[in-house]
């Protein structure tokens, strides 16, 4: 059995419009490294993080890598084990990318290989669910699901977690754009309503059977007349200034749809080739620092592996 391992785990879009909660999708980069090496002594110690701003905790039980451990080596049968855990954070923290997810999937994943895979995927996932919602205050697996499976996925319920792989488009590109503001997932979460009225709940679903439906017959003329949010993006909207006038930008330079990844404040756009997805996401950029800030452009085709071992 290996000592050691090094994982990359995805950045991931979710909610992908009319998704709340329920639909995710993998893309290639940015995301998070995980670096693993086993103890005989049942800690789990943090010895390293980077590149977070030194915001991150150190504790164990308080960082969404090291809870997803915890959670493991509770269920796994030799009780002396423990892990020595460096953390190599290459995408932004707050962003709407899943940062919180990636590190936990690099962890439970990189975690449960080392041990001879004890863990089915399933367990792995709610194992790196649990580590996520250190960070985002609840239980969801938008983000964590397409992390740890790649491509497109549905979760259909969560009591039990049920969830469906959908099929990725060829050619589907897409373009992120990363304002540099920082908008915390409990925060963004307060602002969704309770209460839907019915009008804008027909539109909503209806959206999500026709993604689900554009994905199968990989059209993305009609993926993206779906990516309509009727749930997060109004509330969401007012955290990031001048959101409609960056989506607005991005339809009028042919995007297939444009919205708000995850809480934000990442903003994704679809496109038929890179260099469209690129074209797009340069005009976005535009508009976004006419509003006062500045931004990364990520620009990938849809990620259908996951986490990956480095070495």
């Amino acid at each position: 059995m290996n000592k050691s391992i090094e994982v990359f785990a995805p950045a991931t879009i979710s909610n992908v419009g009319c998704g709340f909660d329920t639909i995710g999708f993998a893309i290639n980069e940015p995301g998070d490294i995980v670096s693993l090496k086993l103890r005989n002594d049942k800690k789990v110690i943090i010895r390293k993080i980077t590149g977070d701003g030194k915001v991150l905790p150190y504790d164990p039980k308080k960082n969404t890598a090291t809870v997803g451990i915890l959670e493991l080596l509770k269920n796994y049968k030799d009780k002396s084990i423990g892990v020595d855990v460096t953390i190599k954070k290459k995408m932004p923290i707050g962003s709407g990318l899943g940062s919180s997810a990636a590190s936990s999937v690099a962890a439970v994943y990189g975690l449960n290989k080392l041990l001879g895979e004890p863990f089915t995927e399933m367990q792995t996932l709610d194992f790196a669910i649990k580590g996520e919602s250190i960070a985002s205050g609840a239980i969801h697996a938008d983000n964590v699901a397409p992390c740890l499976f790649g491509g497109f996925i549905l979760i259909r319920d969560y009591n039990p977690i049920d969830l469906i792989k959908l099929p990725v488009p060829k050619n589907l590109y897409c373009a992120v754009v990363f304002p540099h503001i920082v908008i915390e997932t409990k925060k963004a979460r307060k602002l969704i309503k309770k209460q839907i009225p019915v009008p804008k709940a027909r539109k909503h679903f209806g959206n999500v059977g026709a993604l689900v439906n554009a994905l199968y017959k990989n059209d993305i003329d009609l993926l993206g007349r779906t990516i309509h949010d009727e749930i997060s993006e109004p509330a969401r909207a007012t955290l990031i200034p001048g959101f409609y006038d960056i989506k607005q930008t991005a339809i009028e330079n042919g995007a297939y749809g444009c919205s708000i990844s995850g809480s934000g404040p990442s903003i994704f756009a679809f496109a038929k080739s890179k260099a469209k997805a690129e074209q797009i996401g340069k005009a976005m950029q535009i508009v976004v620092k006419a509003n006062g800030m500045k931004s990364n452009l990520f620009v990938s085709k849809i990620n259908s592996v996951g986490p990956k071992v480095i070495k």
